[in-house]
């Protein structure tokens, strides 16, 4: 990509515009984070001020949202989507590159709007995956992957395996 840098070597007024223009083009596909938006720009050669500068005009015309509501919104489509746990939905958000101050409140606004919710989500994961025949610990392995707590894992393979009589007691 030329333009980069100007013709004496330094970053130049039409690096910030090509800088902007790939935000830009990055948001168009789907919601991106800052810190996401910088590690693709960075990727692609922009140097860090450039990046800065760039980020900072998207936000001023008002392209780039808060990384909290963004948050909040990637939670509850992973929530409802994929049928992730809270574990899971905060791996996802930081892997996405969202800012630890916003990973807590997203995960608590899923569980204010319906505090079962994630038992519910581990059901519903649960009874797709038992038309496959499985057993309890087959169950258990895939609610953890797909990130759900240990007492919600329990409660669900207690309910929904075909060998569940041989998990242990509950002592919760």
């Amino acid at each position: 990509m030329s333009g980069r840098r100007d013709a004496e070597g330094g970053a130049g007024a039409g690096a910030d515009e090509e800088a902007l223009a790939k935000i830009l083009e990055l948001l168009g596909r789907r919601p991106h984070f800052r810190a996401e938006l910088a590690r693709k720009l960075a990727e692609r050669g922009y140097d860090a001020q450039t990046s800065d500068r760039a980020l900072a005009r998207a936000a001023a015309l008002g392209y780039l949202g808060s990384d909290e509501e963004l948050a909040v919104r990637f939670a509850e489509e992973l929530a409802r989507r994929k049928g992730l746990g809270r574990s899971r939905i905060a791996r996802e958000l930081r892997s996405r590159g969202a800012p630890e101050a916003a990973i807590g409140p997203a995960l608590e606004a899923l569980e204010a709007e319906e505090p079962e919710a994630e038992l519910e989500r581990a059901r519903a994961v649960a009874a797709r995956w038992t038309r496959r025949g499985s057993g309890a610990a087959a169950l258990a392995r895939h609610l953890a992957g797909k990130g759900f707590a240990t007492s919600v894992i329990f409660r669900v393979s207690k309910e929904f395996a075909s060998d569940a009589d041989e998990l242990p007691a509950d002592d919760e």
